[in-house]
């Protein structure tokens, strides 16, 4: 099963269908090919204006470096516990 991408235009265009033109989400999914969950989620990620997609992108995006960040630090701290456990052994 692939994956399809869709562009923020045709998102965007896809919204304004449901909510400008008053077709139903079960009508649009079908004619553009798209699942109604995935209309569902672009419906309540485009009703909220311009700054605020942004502003939750960055916060988005700003929480996947974190988490990142995260991982590699933990891995940091456990490669040096097992060290510090490996010299306490060999020197005792």
């Amino acid at each position: 099963m692939s994956v399809k991408t869709f562009t923020e235009e045709f998102k965007i265009e896809a919204v304004k269908q449901i909510n400008e033109q008053g077709y139903p989400v079960s009508e649009v999914a079908a004619r553009l090919g798209v699942s109604t969950n995935s209309l569902y989620a672009w419906i309540k990620r485009y009703q909220k204006p311009e700054p605020q997609r942004k502003q939750d992108d960055a916060l988005q995006h700003e929480v996947k470096r974190l988490r990142q960040e995260l991982k590699r630090v933990t891995e940091e701290r456990d490669i040096l516990k097992k060290a510090a456990a490996y010299f306490a052994r060999t020197s005792g």
